[in-house]
């Protein structure tokens, strides 16, 4: 009995820690800021876990308090006050993430430069903040395409628009579409004249000769026939 009880100890051990784990796990979770506090500081609680930056209405300055005991404390003072920044800059946010801030009401900056895992599906979740959003950044997210930044036309409120560094085509056409698409906003980060030189390369049959059938005589291959 002895020895079996002894082979036994350490799955014993191994499932009294579990079990530890998992009630723990319970706590957290019923007092987690999205079930007792709202949307905005779900979403606030959120942004610092992925280790972004916060700002709340009537506030200048970044909140970047990563430690999660010190700014569950902390957001507590802003129960019912809106949310009005959030940086995700350098993130692992993905489509599923950005859920967490759809019911933000007073959203107007939004960085998410620089995140991997945003693409052009998650950008069509953006929809949401069109009465609110002014400043979105999605410089350098490399799965962002033009088809991604199509998206964007629901944002009627946005100001500002940084494209930099993004896998896109024919940029100085894109930043055309881009503002004839949101007439108020501003668009940095792409220049009128990036890759549109290729437009201007001549034709490659320009010049060139070529014999019309029938009547044996020749024209210039940029000549129309009339």
């Amino acid at each position: 009995m002895l020895p079996y009880l002894f082979d036994r100890f350490y799955d014993i051990e191994a499932f009294v820690e579990f079990g530890m784990k998992l009630k723990s796990w319970n706590v957290e979770r019923k007092n987690s800021p999205g079930r007792n506090h709202g949307p905005d500081i779900a979403a606030a609680a959120f942004a610092l876990m992925l280790r972004g930056g916060i700002r709340f209405q009537g506030q200048t300055e970044w909140y970047r308090e990563h430690n999660i005991k010190r700014y569950r404390v902390g957001l507590a003072h802003y129960q019912g006050v809106p949310l009005e920044a959030v940086d995700f800059s350098g993130s692992i946010l993905n489509y599923d993430g950005l859920g967490c801030l759809v019911h933000l009401k007073a959203l107007k900056h939004l960085d998410l430069s620089r995140c991997p895992k945003l693409d052009d599906w998650s950008l069509s979740r953006l929809h949401v903040f069109q009465d609110t959003l002014q400043e979105l950044s999605l410089a350098g997210c490399p799965q962002v395409t033009e088809r991604g930044l199509a998206c964007l036309h629901h944002l009627k409120s946005l100001r500002r628009l940084d494209v930099s560094d993004l896998s896109v085509p024919n940029k100085g056409l894109v930043r055309i579409l881009l503002e004839e698409m949101l007439p108020e906003c501003e668009v940095v980060g792409i220049r009128y004249d990036d890759e549109l030189a290729l437009c201007d390369e001549p034709d490659a049959h320009q010049g060139q000769i070529e014999k019309l059938p029938g009547d044996g005589s020749v024209r210039k291959a940029t000549e129309i026939p009339t």
